[in-house]
């Protein structure tokens, strides 16, 4: 941590001096490039199906879509990255092995990178078991519990949970801002009330 943040450190400084020495903090922050690699994707040249982001219902649906299918099946990962605002994020959190809870935070580009191998490789079908919808306006947050399968003929899952899916109309379509899950553990079962459709 910089000194300039340390409790004990900013006591001693007048207001004006903190101010000095955050504007020259955000300057250093700004003057370093950021590499492509980790820059926001930013879809506005790929063709966009009209169809998955006309609705809550319909861009809900598309992202359950492109991540599913069988093994050594390559998903569509250009349409998923039309669903994603450019600063868009996905965030799984759950449990650790030493019983503290943990958190990764990644860009659509990050999940397709870590996670796409995976799901092409041993096959992964996911699909949305019960919903729960709140809107204001053009903010809309939706609470969708999911399955997991590996094949469509399992008769069972081998991991639920809820996603936290946050949606922005921009007038003309509706983007994801950000996916936040956290699958069901034994000590942490799905409440009765997310296993319903609203």
């Amino acid at each position: 941590m910089n000194g300039i943040f340390a409790h004990g450190y900013i006591r001693n400084l007048t207001r004006k001096d903190i101010m000095k020495q955050t504007i020259a903090m955000l300057m250093i922050c700004f003057s370093f490039s950021v590499p492509a690699s980790a820059k926001p994707n930013r879809a506005d040249s790929i063709p966009v199906n009209q169809k998955d982001t006309e609705s809550i219902d319909a861009i809900v649906a598309a992202l359950y879509d492109v991540i599913s299918g069988p093994a050594g099946e390559k998903r569509n990962w250009d349409r998923m990255r039309t669903l994603f605002l450019p600063e868009g994020k996905l965030v799984a959190t759950g449990k650790k092995a030493d019983g503290t809870m943990g958190k990764r935070v990644m860009t659509p580009e990050e999940y397709i990178v870590t996670s796409g191998p995976f799901l092409e490789k041993d096959g992964f079908f996911e699909r949305e078991i019960g919903r729960k919808t709140e809107q204001y306006g053009c903010v809309a947050h939706v609470f969708s519990t999911y399955d997991s399968k590996k094949t469509l003929q399992d008769t069972k899952p081998f991991m639920r949970g809820i996603n936290s899916i946050q949606l922005w109309f921009d007038g003309k379509r509706w983007w994801i801002v950000s996916v936040f899950w956290q699958a069901e553990t034994q000590d942490n079962p799905i409440p009765e009330k997310y296993l319903e459709k609203n």
